[in-house]
């Protein structure tokens, strides 16, 4: 075993970790790694090892399948990355911006947004929109009508929100790609398990990401359980009842959707080497590209500089002090780590504590994917980020063997 893969199987032992698929491939396809440790549930009487076919809830890994079913619509002439989304989604901006909670009242102080939203903003989360389950002040807002956060069982009740800014002036992380698949499903006439089983599970030759694996017989018997690390201990126990979903009754385009590891594997591997399947190559210019301003980075640097606690939900084991910004995707690194990534690395997760990257420089990407709650938490990310280091390792004797095998 490697060393990585010796953490992992100790997690597993210790009952810190029920189970986790590895995966990881070179764009040329010479370095194949996939590996799984421990068990896919850790219900009573349900302890079935995991496997490369055990279906995983993604969570915010669906937003790389919406970003490039945006994309796709871009190049179709369906959408438009800059105008006013309101036309289609007048409930974006509905309630204008918050400014403030009056406590005696108990009432919100709203102002109007004198920004357009844009296409563009929803993607980079420029929008003004933050989760109102991670926002103090939006919280107050919801109990000041009588709802819970992220409440109701459709993408209008759950993220009909106020703004925290102007659009396009700062960063939050929220639900702006659950608004651009509502976007997609409007425009195209599909719900979104249709449009991207047509668009890019289909021309993949992939059979197992779906909104619904409960109402697919051949999916059924392979979900994974989620599992919960209570605060204080290191021994997850069962939460087979948690729905990170939320009660969700409609494809939820920020986090929706579920997959095998392995099939999520090939979606990644198609993007990594830029597969014409799915997009041109422009539009893979644009996917992978920095959107960011220097006002909204330097708005996403400040958060992850200040806010330990969002550094360790979005920051995906990149140095603090490392340059980023965002792209429709994910998180890019923007400096380069000798032994490690390269400049321009793509990154993101999911909460179950799932994290991938696409490495387009060193022609490479990898997958880590287990079910435990509360999102990215430290001791499950500091195995991740053995992970992330040690596959690299592997990968460059992969290619010195290769090498010498040539001379």
């Amino acid at each position: 075993m490697t060393t990585f893969e010796d953490s992992y199987q100790s997690a597993c032992r210790s009952g810190l970790l029920p189970g986790v698929v590895l995966l990881a491939a070179s764009k040329d396809g010479d370095f194949e790694y996939a590996k799984t440790l421990g068990v896919r549930s850790l219900k009573p009487g349900n302890h079935k090892p995991i496997e490369l076919d055990t279906v995983l809830a993604l969570a915010s890994c669906t937003k790389l399948m919406t970003a490039i079913s945006v994309l796709q619509c871009v190049e179709r002439g369906l959408l438009n990355l800059d105008e006013d989304v309101s036309p289609i989604l007048p409930e974006v901006g509905k309630y204008g911006i918050i400014t403030d909670f009056d406590d005696v009242a108990g009432q919100p102080i709203l102002v109007k947004n004198m920004k357009q939203v844009t296409l563009r903003h929803l993607l980079s989360h420029t929008a003004g929109y933050q989760y109102d389950l991670m926002t103090p002040i939006l919280q107050k807002w919801r109990a000041s009508r009588g709802e819970a956060p992220w409440s109701g069982p459709t993408v209008e009740e759950k993220s009909t929100l106020p703004l925290l800014f102007e659009s396009g002036t700062s960063w939050a992380y929220g639900a702006g790609a659950d608004w651009a698949g509502k976007l997609i499903e409007r425009v195209t006439g599909q719900s979104l398990e249709s449009y991207m089983s047509k668009n890019i599970w289909g021309p993949l030759g992939i059979k197992d990401i779906t909104f619904w694996p409960k109402e697919r017989v051949d999916m059924q018997h392979r979900i994974a359980d989620m599992s919960m690390l209570v605060p204080g201990s290191e021994e997850a126990i069962d939460a087979a009842d948690v729905d990170i979903n939320g009660g969700i009754e409609e494809c939820l385009g920020g986090g929706g959707a579920f997959a095998s590891g392995e099939s999520y594997m090939t979606l990644l591997k198609a993007v990594l080497r830029e597969d014409p399947n799915l997009l041109r190559p422009d539009s893979f210019t644009e996917l992978f590209k920095p959107q960011l301003d220097e006002q909204c980075s330097a708005a996403l640097h400040s958060l992850l500089l200040g806010d330990p606690q969002m550094q360790e939900y979005i920051g995906m084991n990149i140095p603090t002090s490392g340059r980023k910004n965002w792209s429709f995707a994910g998180l890019l690194s923007l400096d380069e780590y000798p032994g490690w990534m390269k400049e321009g690395t793509l990154l993101w997760g999911g909460v179950p504590n799932i994290v991938w990257f696409i490495d387009r420089q060193a022609g490479f990407c990898a997958f880590a994917g287990c079910q435990v709650v509360p999102p990215m938490v430290r001791p499950i990310m500091e195995l991740h980020e053995r992970f992330q280091h040690g596959i690299y390792k592997l990968y460059a004797n992969s290619m010195e063997q290769k090498v010498d095998g040539r001379l």
